[in-house]
C-alpha cells in the first residue's frame, strides 16, 4: 500500500486522520466526510501534466491502459496489484461547433466529454475502479450501493469482476429500466424499498455499518479519487491545457466535488497556473444545492459551513413529506451526501449553481442527439444550463467551455422515444406511418 495516503476528516474543528486500511466513510470522531489525502513528498510525481501522455506509449499494461490508473501518481492509496480496471476511462472529448452556434457561443468553445463510453456507460466506473481497488486492499467481501440507476450498473458490473457479493438498493418506480437492467444483468442482488433514493441512501449505509459490508456510494472518498480523473481526461484532450468552465449535473454532488479536489490538488502541486470555473446544473424538480447557494447564500465558509440552513431545508423535506421528481433520473436526488465537498469546490473553483426545468432538459438531449452524440438525460442539464449561463452573460459566448455528459443515450431509451414520438420540444423527431405502398413510401422519402 501506498504509505502517503491518509484519511481526512474535512470539519476544521476536527481534522482527524486514519489511514487507508480503514473503511469507515464517515469520521468516526464527529461524523463529517473524509478526504484521502497524500503527502506529495512520498509521491512521485511528474513534472508537468503532459508528461502523463508517455503512458500511451505503453498501453499494454493494463494500469496505462486504463483512463483512471493512467494517473495513478495522483491516487494512489493502494499497492499497483490491488488496483482493479475493465478498460475504463476510453472515453471522447468532443469539440460540437453546431451547439456552440445553436446556444450562442463561438465557434471552438463548447466540447462535450462523453463518459458514456465506459464499460458500464456511465461515469460511475471512473469511482468504481478506484473504491474497488480499496475494497481489495482490505479484503472486503460484500459491497453495497443505493442507487437510481448508473451507480447499481456500475457497482455491479466492477464488483463481480472481483468477486465480491454485491446487493443494491433502489425506490420503488425511480430507476430507468435501461440502467436497472445492467444490475440484473451483471448478477446483482437487487431490493426494491418503498421509497426514493434518499431513503434508499438512509438504509443502505445502516445495512453497511450493521453488517460490515463494504458502501460504494460516493459517501466513500476513494470513489471521488477515480472521479478526479476526468478533469484530467479533459485538460489532455485540450493540449494540458485548464478550459475556462466546466459543466456538470448536481444529483450527490459527487462528481462536483472531485473536480474541485482535482484542481486544488494540481494548483498545490503546481501543475497548473489556475483552476477553471465550475457551473453545477440541477433539475428544477431536485434544485437543493441552487435553493441553498442562491437563496440562502450558503458557502464552504472555511469548512464552517452553515448546518442550521441545510438542517432546516432537510426538516421542511421531511414535514412535507417532499421527494424530488425530474425525468433525469441520475440527478433526482434532494439530500446530496457531498454537499459539504461541494461547497468546498465551488470555494476552490468560483462559479454558479442554477437549476433548469425537465422541458429544457429534454429539449438539450435531444440537440445532443441530432448534433453528433446521444447521452441521458441528467448529461442534457448541462447544454440546458449552458444557454442560461451564456444568455445572462455568467459565461462570456468567446469561454473554452467543457460540458460533462456523464451517461450513455441507451441508459434511458424511453425518455428519448416519448420525447420524439409525442412531439414533446421543438427537437421531435417522431416516425411517421405509412401504408405499404412502394408510391406512398417514395412520397415520405422524397417529400
Amino acid at each position: 500500500m501506498a504509505i502517503a495516503a491518509y484519511q481526512k476528516c474535512i470539519n476544521p474543528a476536527c481534522e482527524a486522520e486514519f489511514d487507508t486500511n480503514q473503511a469507515i466513510f464517515k469520521c468516526p470522531k464527529c461524523g463529517d466526510l473524509l478526504d484521502i489525502r497524500y503527502d506529495w513528498n512520498k509521491v512521485e510525481v511528474p513534472n508537468k501534466l503532459s508528461d502523463f501522455g508517455k503512458r500511451w506509449a505503453t498501453r499494454d499494461n493494463r494500469l496505462d491502459f486504463s483512463g483512471v490508473w493512467r494517473f495513478r501518481n495522483l491516487l494512489d492509496f493502494c499497492a499497483d496489484e490491488y488496483k482493479v480496471s475493465i478498460g475504463e476511462g476510453q472515453t471522447l472529448l468532443q469539440r460540437n461547433d453546431k451547439i456552440a452556434a445553436a446556444i450562442g457561443m463561438d465557434a471552438g468553445c463548447v466540447h462535450l466529454e462523453y463518459e458514456g463510453m465506459n464499460p458500464s456507460g456511465s461515469f460511475k466506473d471512473n469511482g468504481m475502479t478506484a473504491a474497488l481497488s480499496h475494497a481489495m486492499m482490505i479484503g472486503a467481501k460484500s459491497c453495497a450501493c443505493a442507487s437510481t440507476g448508473n451507480t447499481s450498473a456500475a457497482v455491479a458490473l466492477y464488483a463481480h469482476s472481483c468477486g465480491l457479493k454485491c446487493t443494491v438498493f433502489i425506490g420503488s418506480g425511480r430507476i430507468a429500466f435501461g440502467k436497472l437492467s445492467q444490475a440484473m444483468d451483471y448478477g446483482a442482488h437487487t431490493i426494491q424499498i418503498a421509497g426514493d433514493f434518499d431513503d434508499c441512501m438512509k438504509q443502505v449505509q445502516d445495512v453497511c455499518s450493521e453488517l460490515g459490508i463494504y458502501l460504494l456510494n460516493s459517501l466513500n472518498p476513494f470513489r471521488l479519487e477515480g472521479q478526479k480523473t476526468i478533469m484530467y481526461r479533459i485538460m489532455e484532450g485540450l493540449n494540458w491545457e485548464v478550459p475556462d468552465w466546466i459543466v456538470v449535473p448536481g444529483g450527490n454532488l459527487g462528481n462536483s466535488s472531485a473536480f474541485g479536489k482535482a484542481f486544488a490538488e494540481l494548483l498545490e502541486l503546481g501543475l497548473i497556473k489556475k483552476a477553471p470555473k465550475l457551473a453545477i446544473i440541477n433539475a428544477s424538480g431536485a434544485k437543493t444545492l441552487s435553493y441553498l447557494v442562491n437563496d440562502r447564500k450558503l458557502t464552504w465558509n472555511n469548512g464552517d459551513v452553515n448546518m442550521t440552513e441545510i438542517n432546516a431545508l432537510y426538516s421542511d423535506y421531511t414535514a412535507k413529506n417532499f421527494s424530488p421528481r425530474t425525468c433525469a433520473s441520475a440527478i433526482e436526488i434532494s439530500r446530496p451526501v457531498n454537499l459539504k465537498k461541494c461547497l468546498r469546490a465551488l470555494d476552490t473553483c468560483g462559479g454558479a449553481v442554477i437549476d433548469v426545468p425537465d422541458n429544457e432538459i429534454l429539449d438539450a438531449k435531444a440537440m445532443i442527439g441530432k448534433y453528433g452524440l446521444g447521452c441521458e438525460p441528467a448529461s442534457a442539464a448541462t447544454i440546458a444550463g449552458l444557454k442560461h449561463l451564456i444568455a445572462d452573460g455568467t459565461i462570456d459566448k468567446s469561454a473554452r467551455v467543457t460540458c460533462v455528459l456523464t451517461g450513455h443515450v441507451l441508459k434511458d431509451s424511453d425518455a428519448t422515444v416519448n420525447y420524439h414520438k409525442d412531439e414533446a420540444g421543438e427537437f421531435s423527431n417522431p416516425p411517421v406511418e405509412v401504408a405499404n405502398n412502394l408510391d406512398d413510401i417514395i412520397k415520405l422519402v422524397t417529400g
